[in-house]
């Protein structure tokens, strides 16, 4: 959601910028701008649409400046139009900004620099009353500008400025939402993603909450938001600009589903030693500290939520613990009952889902231990939590996650394993168990991938469906659950997922002659119970995907198609039983000729409430 470059240096600073706005264009967006510092002031160019409209509209001019900022936005305040599109300035054109996030208090804050200072806005944006505010500020240092901006605003936001008299300086201020600082040779630079960055640097300042950052092409500083100057270590990030390409695949999200076995067996293999016993290195969660613990929230948005589910599956088997499941966006507004004798998780494959960080916050002032899984290394998540389980997807470019989503499976079945192994209420043997069959998941995940064309010759089938019905019984409901919603955001097609056995409690009103009904029928002991829900729905003539275990030929009986799976424990069943679903939706998308790396209105990290 929205994304923030800026460079400063002796090179010509536009290309530079535009390349690392395309590196950020999986965020989501709908306009694009940079806004450079010249000889003759602040030269700003901005366009709504896709990057392509922006270097289109600058084809020819010159565009010279070795300090300059840029942006792609995701619209929330206003429409995406050439207008309020980013960069922003300063009325009298002596201050050019981009911004992440929300100012929460900026119509107040408008009708004050309207009021007092006869400013004149051009934009319905929030963003436009920094670049203001700052311009009435300024008196010749961009630093106490923005401190005192800072001081008058309200929400969660990172902004980056530059000044027309102060031409070599960057000056960015992080409150909530990601910012980093990377070290250049002669040049330095800020992002809101280190994606953007990864051609040009490999060495980053992680920006804390509520800090400044001071870039010129020399020196980075920063700063707290007492002006007091802050010492940083060097983060070395080791993902490369071949994990952020394409790699030959059309898409991004072929080429992030076709990785999982590799991302599965490295999550899963830097947790275990030698001998497969587990081992957390960053959790320090004793059998002391369980004992403790009366209950568990696993909070998080979206995919990372449906990982929760299963999570809360695992844990209850093999823990033995209370486990409760909640939206970040409910969690924090609900009053939820959170002591220190909770155990608060916070998934997220981004680790600045600002729901997420807001509920993490609450948790962890009520007392709550608060342990998190997260992709990105230093994230916001990782850095609140007390302890971190880092997923090793590597950097996810698509939309629609699918990677990160089997990393955080692997993680949370390794909790609930260690969690049982400490409170007794496994034995080693069945641990040790489950933890053969997990080894075995990359495998049996490429099996699958080996056998999509039957995959694809049924998305052939069903492309052009209004509406699909997804059902599962036990855990195949929470994985129906994800299923639903990678059908929905990259094919936008209406589709539904609820637990089977509800289905005569409303939802079989619905079925009627060919509607479609994707079946989860992987649980042995749910099998017959299962088996009656799709003779429900196949009774009112449906058109029936059913997914099972290899071997299982009763299903073929209720069933129009079958996509099958490699045989493995009903408990870890959701690691390759997504695996399918996944493919189905990337398919369905491509031959209904969507956009599948950038969906509509969508974001790959949502930085806003």
């Amino acid at each position: 959601m929205c994304g923030i470059v800026g460079y400063t240096g002796h090179e010509q600073a536009c290309p530079i910028i535009i390349d690392g706005l395309k590196k950020l264009e999986y965020r989501g967006y709908d306009s694009a701008g940079v806004a450079l510092v010249t000889s003759r002031g602040i030269k700003v160019r901005k366009k709504a649409g896709r990057i392509a409209n922006l270097e289109e509209s600058i084809r020819g001019e010159r565009m010279e400046g070795t300090t300059g900022i840029g942006h792609t936005r995701w619209a929330t305040h206003g429409s995406p139009n050439d207008l309020n599109a980013h960069p922003h300035m300063s009325m009298g054109g002596q201050i050019a900004i981009v911004h992440n996030g929300i100012i929460e208090n900026y119509a107040e804050l408008r009708e004050e620099l309207k009021k007092d200072y006869g400013i004149e806005f051009i934009s319905d944006t929030d963003s436009e009353v920094i670049a203001q505010l700052i311009g009435v500020l300024y008196e010749g240092k961009l630093e106490d500008a923005v401190y005192e901006a800072v001081s008058r605003m309200r929400g969660a936001y990172t902004f980056a400025a530059v000044a027309a008299d102060e031409p070599e300086k960057m000056v960015a201020y992080r409150k909530d939402t990601p910012l980093i600082a990377g070290i250049g040779r002669d040049c330095n630079f800020i992002a809101s993603d280190m994606t953007a960055l990864l051609k040009y640097s490999s060495d980053i300042y992680l920006i804390e909450n509520d800090e400044m950052v001071v870039c010129t092409p020399d020196k980075i500083q920063i700063f707290n938001k007492d002006r007091k100057r802050m010492d940083r270590q060097v983060l070395k990030v080791t993902w490369s600009m071949e994990d952020a390409e394409k790699g030959g695949y059309q898409h991004f999200m072929l080429k992030e589903i076709n990785e999982q076995p590799r991302v599965v067996k490295e999550t899963l293999e830097r947790r275990l030693n030698a001998d497969g016993k587990i081992h957390l290195d960053g959790i320090e969660l004793t059998a002391e500290d369980l004992s403790k613990f009366t209950k568990i929230y696993i909070v998080a948005c979206g995919t990372a939520y449906h990982a929760g589910l299963v999570g809360k599956y695992a844990i209850e088997k093999f823990a033995r613990i209370p486990v409760e499941v909640d939206i970040a966006s409910e969690f924090r507004y609900r009053d939820p009952f959170v002591d220190e004798n909770t155990l608060f998780i916070a998934i997220s494959q981004s680790g600045e889902t600002l729901d997420t960080l807001m509920s993490l916050r609450e948790a962890k002032s009520k007392g709550a231990r608060v342990l998190s899984v997260v992709n990105v290394v230093g994230s916001s998540v990782a850095r609140e939590s007390d302890d971190v389980f880092y997923t090793w997807a590597g950097p996810e470019i698509a939309v629609a996650s699918t990677k990160a989503y089997t990393t955080q499976l692997i993680c949370m079945y390794l909790l609930a394993l260690y969690m049982g192994t400490l409170r007794g209420t496994i034995t080693e043997e069945y641990c040790d168990t489950i933890i053969g069959e997990l080894r075995q998941m990359p495998d049996k995940i490429q099996q699958i991938l080996d056998g999509s064309h039957k995959i694809e010759s049924i998305a052939k089938l069903l492309y052009n469906r209004n509406s699909i019905f997804f059902i599962g019984r036990g855990v195949d409901s929470a994985v129906a659950y994800e299923g639903s919603l990678k059908l929905k955001e990259i094919s936008y097609i209406n589709s539904s997922a609820i637990a089977a056995g509800e289905l005569k409690h409303g939802t079989i009103a619905l079925m009627e002659p060919d509607t479609t009904v994707i079946a989860l029928a992987t649980q042995d002991r749910l099998f017959e119970k299962m088996y009656s829900n799709i003779e429900e729905v196949r009774a009112r003539h449906a058109h029936i995907l059913s997914v099972v275990k290899e071997g299982n030929k009763m299903i073929r009986k209720v069933s129009t198609d079958v996509i099958y799976i490699p045989a493995c424990a009903d408990e870890v069943t959701p690691i390759l039983t997504i695996i399918p679903l996944q493919l189905f939706a990337y398919y369905v998308a491509r031959e209904r000729g969507e956009n599948i790396d950038k969906p509509r209105n969508l974001a790959k990290s949502v930085t806003v409430e």
